[in-house]
């Protein structure tokens, strides 16, 4: 019998490692964690799951290590080794077969906020334990004082809802039915949280059948060969990769715009320092904590830098964590991106989707091919609440919008930010559910950075209010908006404006420290940042000046204005002025 032979009859022995095998088990178990994410999207009660995809799922090994992530949220995977740590140090070898543990407290269990919520389950093969299911979800509503659990406004964590140590959901297959009931009575939305709770379960199962499959299939000493060699084979790739950089201290600053009415603004510092095959990454400089719910705890920052650094890799690495071990992320204890209990934390994403941009601008410096415009700053969050027939309704609306450009590429318009992975809800789904009407919903001509390659346009979407509600913001990118690469040009800045039913229009913050109470009739319109651009934007081939314009995304004022191009009344170049007005710019290279 060979050794491929051997290692699949089951009979626990570890031969050595064949390659064809090696990628077999590496898609099976990618496949499992995919299947995960398909159970939860098509199982789950609420929009922001279902519809916006705002979940993750993975598995791990026996140690904890994340083995295979499903094709989620780049921004929340690396979440899991940490919870991980917390769920060994907390269970240990006490763990049974029938366990399923819940958490989402971003300080006792290594959380990123309250609303995410850790679906964990020991897998058991033969008795012997094989690995663990993880998932976690962003849930409707888990209390606290606004609704959708995300307030700007809230200054500690305490303010902002239920908060759930690692606790036993299920001990040996029996619910503890303490905590639902807690968790229905601590909810404005308890349909849609416990429903969540049981897709995220559900997707739990399918991955401990596909789990046990592989056990039974290799044997457990031969997967778990398997499974450290798919580590070693993910760490040696991104090796590689780090080595293809120059060594060097790369260094850029990125700020938040700041919250409340006189903003001041928050630095995010990114210090990349590149050592042959390794990658050091620190936050110090980066502003300290404040007294609102951007603060974001280090398990976010931490995976917001691992997917900046795998965006570099044009190779395709195993999603295992073998991957992380050459890369380390440090960040001062009391600062935006590691803060102290009890600091809130709610809106702790457009801080973390800043760190991404603060790296990528570190990185152009020295890969400025492989670096990526600054994208419109990640989803804008509008929550809002109230009454409506007899009973409480709560919409959590995350609105994604655009990429910036690449150095080949223009931005990507209606797409998730580079680090996440989620979809903008229907708009008939947002109306079937919601008191609310969706009035506009499309791009803004000459919001994309100028570049050589432009960046992607802008989106806006307006909310007409049927009813009476509060609501709450998050969004940034005005007074800092999206940066561009190599001369190309910022994209254009976001705005949040609510208008009165009376025809009243107000300017509101990006992150205001207070609530807003909508009548019916009042209508909120959100406008995004453009992305920015990539190279001299005077380079760019009039050809396709002439068919942005064609399709709306550039006027012709902003062609002259932004590229040098002159285009007449009847929808052509005029090539001799364009040539002129290009030199004039002091254009050596004609376009």
């Amino acid at each position: 019998m060979s050794q491929t032979d051997m290692s699949v009859s089951g009979e626990g022995v570890a031969p050595a490692i064949d390659p064809i095998t090696l990628e077999v088990i590496r898609n099976a178990l990618a496949s499992t964690a995919d299947e995960m994410a398909l159970i939860i999207m098509r199982s789950a009660y609420s929009p922001v799951v279902r519809d916006i995809m705002d979940y993750s799922t993975g598995l791990c090994d026996a140690k904890g290590r994340v083995i295979a992530q499903g094709l989620t949220l780049p921004i929340q995977l690396c979440s899991f080794p940490r919870i991980m740590q917390f769920v060994r140090e907390r269970f240990g070898a006490s763990l049974s077969e029938g366990d399923i543990l819940i958490a989402n407290d971003p300080y006792g269990s290594g959380g990123q906020h309250l609303p995410d919520v850790y679906i964990l389950k020991p897998i058991f093969a033969d008795g012997v334990l094989a690995g663990f299911a993880a998932t976690v979800a962003h849930h409707t509503d888990l209390g606290g004082i606004a609704p959708g659990s995300v307030a700007i406004y809230a200054t500690e964590i305490q303010q902002e809802g239920l908060r759930l140590p690692l606790l036993k959901l299920y001990e040996a297959g029996k619910p503890n039915e303490a905590v639902f009931g807690i968790l229905e009575a601590n909810t404005r939305s308890p349909v849609e949280v416990l429903g969540d709770i049981r897709a995220q379960i559900a997707a739990c199962n399918v991955a401990e059948e596909g789990l046990k499959a592989l056990v039974a299939r290799y044997g457990q000493a031969c997967l778990d060969s398997y499974i450290e060699a798919l580590h070693d084979h993910a760490e040696a790739m991104m090796r590689e990769t780090i080595r293809d950089l120059p060594n060097g201290v790369y260094r850029a600053t990125d700020y938040i715009d700041g919250v409340g009415e006189n903003p001041a603004p928050l630095a995010i510092v990114a210090t990349v320092t590149v050592n042959d095959d390794t990658i050091d990454i620190d936050f110090a400089g980066t502003a300290g904590q404040v007294a609102a719910s951007i603060n974001c705890p280090i398990s976010l920052p931490e995976s917001a830098a691992f997917s900046a650094i795998r965006c570099l890799s044009q190779r395709d690495i195993p999603n295992c964590e073998g991957y992380l071990r050459p890369i380390t992320v440090r960040a001062p204890e009391g600062c935006l991106v590691n803060p102290r209990y009890p600091a809130a934390c709610g809106a702790r994403g457009v801080v973390g989707y800043r760190v991404f941009d603060a790296i990528m601008q570190a990185l152009a410096q020295v890969v400025p091919e492989r670096a990526i415009g600054g994208s419109e700053g990640g989803p804008y969050l509008l929550a809002s609440g109230g009454m409506h027939q007899g009973r409480p309704f709560v919409l959590n609306e995350m609105v994604v919008g655009t990429w910036g450009a690449r150095a080949t590429k223009d931005g990507i318009e209606g797409i998730s930010n580079p680090a996440a992975n989620l979809s903008n809800q229907p708009i008939e789904m947002i109306e079937t559910d919601m008191p609310i009407e969706v009035l506009d919903y499309g791009l803004v001509p000459d919001s994309g950075g100028p570049g050589e390659f432009r960046g992607g346009l802008a989106f806006v979407r307006s909310f007409k209010f049927l009813t009476d509600a509060r609501f709450t913001l998050r969004g940034d990118r005005r007074a800092h908006p999206p940066y561009g690469v190599e001369g190309g040009g910022a994209g254009s800045s976001s705005e949040h404006l609510l208008i009165r039913l009376d025809g009243g229009a107000h300017v509101l913050p990006t992150m205001p420290m207070e609530s807003f109470t909508a009548r019916a009739g009042d209508v909120f319109r959100l406008t995004g940042a453009g992305g920015g651009g990539y190279g001299n934007p005077l380079l760019r081939e009039t050809s396709r000046v002439l068919e942005d314009i064609r399709e709306g995304k550039v006027t012709r004022e902003g062609a002259l204005r932004d590229y040098g191009v002159v285009v007449d009344d009847d929808w052509t170049v005029d090539t001799a002025a364009t040539q002129r007005l290009r030199r004039e710019r002091g254009l050596e290279r004609q376009s």
